[in-house]
């Protein structure tokens, strides 16, 4: 088992670096058909994957491979409207927002690692967390109704803050360079700075998502590479949306219904075991009605500021 783990991480990580091989020359943004074509492979891998569970493992598991995966990349498409407000806010050069895709993958890859282990490990030891993670993700999808964790003020990062406080940093963008050398000593760029921003963010929205998948299972190898699976065609699926985002408005009530659904199957887990059969087509009929929805249907008119 512990060959494969190896194995597993390390072909996971010569697709990464050959997707970046493949991206195109340093400076060029990924246009939008190539980030099409690259999300529909990334996408055909982790269906392939599952084909593999259910040939190794059994219909069972590749059920709850099937619903997890939906489940976290569904959760990852919200999450690019935050990337996009970060790198309008910073004002990165489409050129370069790739480089910091990338190496936020890898530090996603490694916090959502120790996220899982936890979370695994704290089930097995304590079931009755189990609750706690049901009434939090129900309380999570509430707020997503009502649009209270909509907004994200960058200026209240803490990474954001330390950086600017502690380490020496420049405000000029210098190609993709994430430090460079002035008078004598190694400053930040503002790259490094929005690196470290996207880092966080995304440890707020793992905060969502581990819970999340761990209704659906709690068997280390389905969380994990589920998880995997769903974040590595992130940065494709970021420059494949980049110009469509707007059009998915209804998207949050759909994840915030599928939050509230997994927060009670959590809740029932002690009474009665929804069938993984059910979950999977509840949260894929879902998303279709909220993906159906934002096309066919206007936005709904935007709430005043108070």
């Amino acid at each position: 088992m512990t060959l494969f783990w190896l194995l597993f991480n390390v072909v996971i990580f010569l697709l990464l670096l050959l997707d970046t091989k493949i991206s195109g020359k340093s400076g060029q943004a990924l246009s939008v058909k190539a980030a099409l074509v690259r999300s529909a492979a990334w996408i055909g891998l982790a269906a392939a994957f599952g084909v593999g569970v259910y040939f190794f493992m059994g219909p069972e598991d590749a059920l709850q491979f099937a619903a997890a995966y939906l489940i976290e990349k569904s959760l990852s498409v919200d999450n690019l409207f935050v990337f996009m407000m970060l790198f309008a806010y910073f004002k990165v050069p489409a050129a370069y927002q790739h480089r910091v895709l990338f190496f936020g993958i890898l530090g996603a890859i490694v916090m959502r690692t120790i996220f899982i282990f936890a979370g695994v490990a704290l089930i097995e030891r304590f079931h009755w967390i189990l609750y706690l993670f049901g009434f939090f993700l129900i309380y999570t999808g509430a707020k997503m109704v009502t649009g209270k964790d909509a907004e994200v003020d960058p200026e209240k990062n803490p990474a954001l803050r330390w950086v600017r406080g502690w380490l020496p940093s420049t405000p000029e963008y210098h190609g993709e360079r994430f430090f460079v050398r002035e008078g004598g000593r190694w400053v930040a760029t503002p790259l490094f700075i929005v690196l470290l921003t996207l880092e966080t963010t995304d440890l707020i929205f793992a905060v969502d998502s581990i819970p999340a998948v761990l209704a659906i299972s709690n068997d280390f190898f389905i969380v994990y590479t589920s998880n995997i699976f769903a974040i590595l065609g992130l940065r494709a699926l970021y420059f494949a949306l980049a110009g469509m985002m707007q059009m998915f408005h209804y998207l949050n009530y759909g994840l915030a219904a599928i939050l509230v659904f997994v927060g009670t199957k959590m809740l029932l887990s002690g009474v009665y075991h929804i069938p993984i059969g059910v979950s999977l087509g509840v949260i894929a009929g879902t998303l279709a009605i909220a993906i159906a929805a934002s096309l066919w249907l206007p936005a709904p008119p935007l709430k005043k500021s108070e």
